[in-house]
């Protein structure tokens, strides 16, 4: 869609889910930076009126900063759908399985890329013993942002104690040790791989407190991890059927070589400020923040 056709623009932010801050951060980012492409912008925070809210608005095409269920899950691209709006990002069917853990890696195992072993567990089997042998992870199916995540180290006394907020059915993913990796892809291009530096996980509070990580891009790395990153991270958007921009996350065991190199999933709707690991390699590759966001828009479209 071309920018000269689109030039109001609604962008969704906040919504309802645990990462409704993060994107309330993200939506006023792009929007600010689309005013200064010079687009007329409206700032939707998404609510149950969303439907009337946008038809009263009538955008040209939907920003959608959204982040997490609801807003990256699918929902709301069928909203948009129906309502026959242009939007950014992925569509219905590929952000549903990119937001879905356990169907996510069903399709990147059938696309021969790797995943670590995982298996789903209720909460109480969780809390009375290992569901695997540690060291692994327990996080929920369909959350981002690291939103839920325990690590059971190799020396663990006992199983997680996850809390009772956790659902009732939760993904155990065998731990992958060493260093924190991520690609974006922008369009079918992937762009960079990012070396994320952090001291211990990279939970919600390394992703989004000040100093909470560090982030060298292009990472220094062997050319083979470089290659093989690039190489997963579009395959995996490819598999996924993934629009717009997506980015792939990676753990690499160093001492294992290529063989340690995991794909841990892709995020349909990555973070959308300056500082974000997304826009932080497309700058690497030359484009402004203003850039990446006008870029978005003229490639939003609905039937995605």
């Amino acid at each position: 869609m071309s920018s000269r056709t689109a030039a109001r623009i609604a962008v969704l932010m906040g919504g309802r889910s645990a990462e409704r801050e993060v994107s309330l951060v993200s939506g006023r980012e792009c929007a600010a930076a689309l005013r200064t492409e010079g687009f007329t912008v409206v700032e939707i925070d998404a609510g149950p009126d969303l439907a009337s809210v946008l038809g009263a608005e009538r955008p040209d095409v939907v920003f959608n900063a959204l982040h997490g269920r609801w807003g990256e899950d699918g929902c709301v691209q069928g909203l948009l759908e129906w309502l026959g709006l242009p939007y950014t990002h992925s569509g219905v069917l590929a952000s549903a399985l990119a937001m879905d853990k356990v169907r996510a890696k069903q399709v990147f195992a059938a696309a021969g890329l790797p995943v670590a072993a995982s298996r789903l567990a209720c909460k109480d089997e969780v809390r009375g013993h290992h569901p695997m042998p540690p060291p692994y992870v327990v996080k929920p199916v369909s959350e981002g942002s690291s939103v839920g995540i325990y690590i059971v180290h190799a020396e663990a006394n006992g199983p997680a104690q996850v809390s009772d907020e956790m659902p009732e059915v939760l993904m155990v993913e065998a731990f992958v040790p060493g260093r924190e990796l991520t690609t974006t892809v922008m369009g079918d291009q992937p762009l960079a791989v990012t070396d994320i530096l952090v001291d211990g996980w990279y939970d919600y509070q390394a992703k989004y407190a000040p100093g909470g990580s560090r982030h060298v891009v292009p990472a220094d790395l062997p050319a083979a991890i470089t290659d093989a990153c690039l190489d997963y991270a579009l395959r995996a958007h490819r598999a996924l059927g993934c629009r717009g921009v997506s980015r792939t996350d990676f753990r690499w065991d160093e001492s294992r070589g290529l063989d340690g190199l995991f794909l841990l999933e892709t995020n349909t709707q990555p973070g959308m400020t300056p500082t974000s690991l997304a826009p932080e390699q497309a700058a690497y590759r030359g484009y402004s923040f203003g850039a990446l966001v006008r870029w978005m828009v003229e490639d939003a479209s609905c039937s995605r």
